[in-house]
């Protein structure tokens, strides 16, 4: 089982393909490359990149974080556009998608939903070993712990079952 997880973004998008295994090793991780300003041309450059990524890795599932609600609205509504792009991508290459609040991933992998990005990055070095040397942006490691939460929430028998 193969799941990409997604932290969406204005400018930096943070992705990680992660193989849902016992225990689970991450792939790959990264940003996407965006570097347009126009929005239009933004979101094009997004889902031109998400596709390549998808077709490297052909994922089984898709794990993406949830808005969160900021005070800035413009910064907001940036946010809620590259997500409409990262769920028709997701959508066009026919691949599941499991949406989950910032709180949900951090309590999921973590233990502990108020935790900060430290902790966050310290559990994902403590699950995957591979990412201890990872000398990447806070966005991939959300990306990463956005994956992980997919794998115990969803396909990993041995992790109670995620109640809808």
């Amino acid at each position: 089982m193969i799941i990409i997880g997604i932290d969406p973004g204005t400018t930096a998008i943070g992705y990680a393909v992660l193989e849902s295994a016992r225990p689970p090793r991450l792939r790959d991780a990264g940003l996407v490359p965006v570097t347009a300003q126009e929005t239009g041309e933004r979101l094009a450059q997004l889902h031109h990149g998400l596709v390549r990524i998808i077709a490297a890795a052909r994922p089984d599932a898709m794990a993406v974080e949830k808005l969160f609600f900021a005070k800035n609205t413009k910064t907001a509504m940036a946010v809620a556009e590259a997500r409409g792009a990262i769920l028709l991508t997701a959508a066009l290459a026919r691949v599941s998608v499991y949406e989950y609040a910032p709180m949900e991933i951090k309590k999921t992998v973590t233990g502990d939903g108020g935790a900060d990005k430290k902790a966050v990055q310290k559990m994902v070095s403590l699950t995957l070993p591979e990412t201890r040397d990872l000398a990447a942006r806070d966005d991939v490691f959300d990306a990463i712990a956005a994956a992980l939460a997919c794998h115990f929430l969803e396909f990993n028998l041995s992790h109670s079952s995620r109640s809808t």
